[in-house]
């Protein structure tokens, strides 16, 4: 069976096939040697050719200036595109070392993940998470990464309007951590220059402003809208969103709305698809009337316990192979794709989805 990982005779070096076996990829090594094999001696003693060893020191060192350059001015130092990754809490002899947060962070394509509309609630809740209490964790490639994604979820929302409520939920808890790691815990819980931190801080403060300016443009339509509709299609609108703030303020559009969406069944409905009927014993409301106020409920609910999480698609893990990726729902009716190199006899019964706080938990050793 082939190692899925790097070779544990040599971690960190890359191999290639040749006819004469194995052999190890050397990228400077090599041109270096081919240069001085190029060099006579004859050439080095000679005085009107003192340059020419000097001219291939000079371009190994424009290569290396331009390299530089390229990494400090691109958005993400390493590109990744991967859809799966295996997570190693422990050293074996085929695998040496651990997989961590900021790993998984950068090779997981959380980059196009968030312009897949199903992904991208859930690639947000993920950097919340990562923004109250696993920032100073993650490696200086990682923030980076974190930073330039963050990036465009904000793009896509002053673009499409899509939620814009969870961003701003995300930016604030992630200026309030920045505040106190650069002014109360101190300078060397980040990596990297203080004036870089206090630069990104500026740019979220930047972001949330405009995110608060944001207008929503009205749609000019002359067709049906959502008044049009029959009664009843309004209510069953309305028992499709699981989000109080959504049905608030969708009940703020018209009267009729309104009126719907203070109707106690559809409160009722929301408290038992969030939490338990034993965690509604402990917190009865009732109104004046003898009944139980399920609105009232349900914000009284919120503050003890947590909410039940919806994504459209989350990450997997496979238990079998412990290898966390995402699947491709298409690719999986069409060819039968499990979406990662799994050896299970019924790959599909070993997959777990994961939440983003069970992301997080799967990197604390």
């Amino acid at each position: 069976m082939p190692f899925l990982g790097q070779d544990w005779r040599s971690p960190g070096w890359s191999w290639i096939k040749t006819e004469d076996g194995w052999k190890r990829i050397e990228f400077y090594g090599n041109e270096l040697r081919d240069n001085n094999n190029g060099i006579d001696l004859e050439e080095l003693c000679d005085e009107n050719k003192e340059n020419l060893f000097t001219g291939n020191v000079c371009e190994v060192v424009a290569k290396k200036r331009k390299k530089d350059f390229y990494n400090n001015n691109t958005k993400s130092q390493f590109i990744y595109q991967e859809k799966w990754i295996y997570v190693q809490k422990e050293s074996t002899r085929e695998r040496h070392g651990y997989c961590t947060l900021g790993e998984a962070f950068n090779r997981l394509d959380f980059s196009s993940a968030t312009q897949d509309i199903q992904r991208f609630t859930y690639v947000a809740k993920l950097l919340q998470l990562i923004a109250r209490s696993q920032l100073p964790s993650l490696s200086g490639a990682a923030q980076k990464n974190y930073f330039n994604v963050l990036e465009k979820i904000v793009r896509k929302v002053l673009e499409d309007h899509h939620n814009p409520r969870l961003i701003k939920e995300l930016l604030q808890d992630l200026s309030s951590t920045l505040c106190i790691l650069t002014r109360g815990m101190g300078k060397s819980v980040l990596v990297g220059n203080i004036n870089i931190w206090v630069c990104r801080l500026e740019t979220i403060l930047n972001w949330q402003q405009q995110l608060n300016n944001l207008q929503i443009p009205k749609q000019m339509s002359n067709g049906m809208t959502l008044r049009d509709l029959p009664l009843d299609m309004q209510n069953n609108i309305l028992y499709k969103f699981s989000d109080a703030c959504d049905i608030i303020n969708l009940g703020q559009a018209t009267p009729t709305l309104h009126m719907l969406s203070e109707d106690r069944h559809l409160w009722k409905k929301l408290c038992q698809f969030h939490f338990a009927e034993k965690q509604f014993c402990r917190h009865l409301i009732l109104s004046e009337r003898g009944h139980v106020d399920w609105k009232v409920m349900y914000y009284t609910l919120q503050k003890y316990y947590p909410k039940r999480e919806q994504y459209g698609d989350t990450l997997h893990f496979c238990r079998h192979c412990s290898i966390l990726f995402w699947k491709d729902c298409h690719l999986a009716l069409l060819f039968k794709d499990s979406g990662h190199p799994c050896t299970a006899n019924d790959p599909n019964n070993c997959l777990v989805p994961v939440s983003p706080q069970h992301f997080i938990d799967l990197f604390k050793f």
